[in-house]
């Protein structure tokens, strides 16, 4: 038996992939019970994604195990209408139902909110679409690599300038930020539902959610603005710009107040008189000799290793962050120091990582590593009340 602040929640995990499922592992960090509905034999499609990547055939299935730790799985093939009765006791305790299925699917296996809700009134109806509820592109299938990070914008805009490539989204770049809007959503009509006993739908869309992400820029547009496009290194602030180190380290200078870092930032490189060369004496000329700066900047970043500017910088009160490498962040002590990589209980040693916020006074659950498919379904099946027959003749038809 769980512990924790959502310990007396049943969350039902009817969805594939990141950005539905995602939501369901955050408020399993705060204990709740979330059973994951999953074909039986295959399972979630998601667990193939890291094959798809070439990982070794004996390797931990990282995807899953980040996305689907503290999870029950019940393998239900919802066809056939013996399962499709489970999952109806299942609904009729739980306190939300998490889908992403396709409408056409939804509508095909009676998963819609209007199939469900009246098999429980307290029941939180939680839908996860790519481009939302209505309009021409409702019924349309989409990955955040598409709906979040293309149709947004930001697929366009992040880029070093105009002509520049353009770059594919990482695996579930899109999909969590996705799954914390999901989540909020969830939380908020739990509250609504402690001030009218009534459940209700909630839902988002990775297309929504990729708006909101470069929603500055977007409203921008709306103000009738035109942006201008990235220009080239040198072209662009040169206190506002990435340097490499010695050692090979990239960092970004983000000097937001150059009034007050400028100054600090000659003194702690050791260069004072820039600060009366008229080249940079003032904001305006230091923006038309950026690429003069830039240069002089490269040149002495590139004789010292990043630990040496590390501990220049930080004492001189000088905003800057290292650009991260994905190795970086196990020996992290800051990292380490906020517990933002908790050790699985059954996973000898393995890490994951924790979901972005903390509530004080509640603990979260120590991580659990994510389940084989069907792990629990004798267990559920069980405690649902289905007879020995009906167990077996499910089981048969896995």
């Amino acid at each position: 038996m769980s512990s924790g602040l959502f310990s007396d929640l049943l969350v039902v995990d009817c969805a594939s992939f990141i950005a539905g499922p995602a939501a369901g592992t955050v408020m399993s960090d705060f204990g709740a019970r979330v059973i994951k509905i999953e074909p039986p034999g295959m399972g979630d499609s998601y667990r193939n994604l890291f094959r798809l990547r070439g990982a070794p055939p004996d390797s931990v299935d990282y995807f899953w195990a980040l996305d689907s730790r503290n999870k029950e799985s019940l393998a239900l093939d919802l066809k056939e209408p013996a399962a499709r009765a489970v999952l109806n006791k299942l609904i009729a305790k739980a306190d939300v139902f998490i889908t992403n299925f396709p409408f056409p699917i939804r509508e095909r296996l009676g998963l819609r909110a209007e199939d469900l809700m009246h098999l429980n009134k307290r029941l939180i109806y939680a839908s996860l679409t790519p481009y939302g509820e209505q309009g021409p592109e409702r019924d349309r299938t989409a990955y955040d690599t598409t709906a979040w990070w293309g149709r947004s914008g930001l697929m366009d805009m992040v880029r070093a300038t105009g002509d520049t490539e353009m770059a594919l989204s990482m695996p579930g770049m899109g999909d969590h930020p996705t799954a914390m809007a999901m989540y909020g959503a969830i939380v908020t009509a739990l509250y609504k539902r402690q001030l009218t006993g009534e459940g209700g739908v909630v839902s988002t869309s990775l297309m929504a959610n990729g708006i909101w992400s470069n929603s500055c820029q977007i409203q921008a547009a709306l103000c009738g603005y035109e942006l201008m496009g990235r220009g080239e290194r040198g072209q662009r602030s040169a206190l506002t710009e990435v340097y490499q180190t010695l050692d090979e380290r990239s960092f970004i200078l983000a000097i937001a107040n150059p009034a007050r870092e400028w100054p600090l930032l000659a003194q702690a490189l050791g260069h004072t008189e820039w600060l009366d060369d008229p080249l940079f004496a003032t904001p305006m000329a230091r923006f038309a000799n950026a690429g003069v700066l830039v240069a002089m900047l490269d040149e002495v970043f590139g004789s010292e290793v990043w630990a040496h500017w590390h501990e220049r910088l930080t004492e001189a009160g000088i905003t800057f962050g290292i650009v991260g490498q994905i190795t970086d962040h196990a020996d992290d002590p800051q990292v380490e120091a906020n517990n933002l990589l908790p050790e699985f209980t059954d996973g000898l040693g393995l890490r994951t990582v924790d979901s972005p916020f903390q509530i004080a006074g509640e603990p979260k659950q120590a991580p659990r590593m994510a389940p084989e498919i069907g792990q629990h379904s004798l267990q559920i099946l069980e405690e649902l009340g289905c007879t020995e027959a009906e167990i077996e003749a499910l089981f048969a038809q896995a």
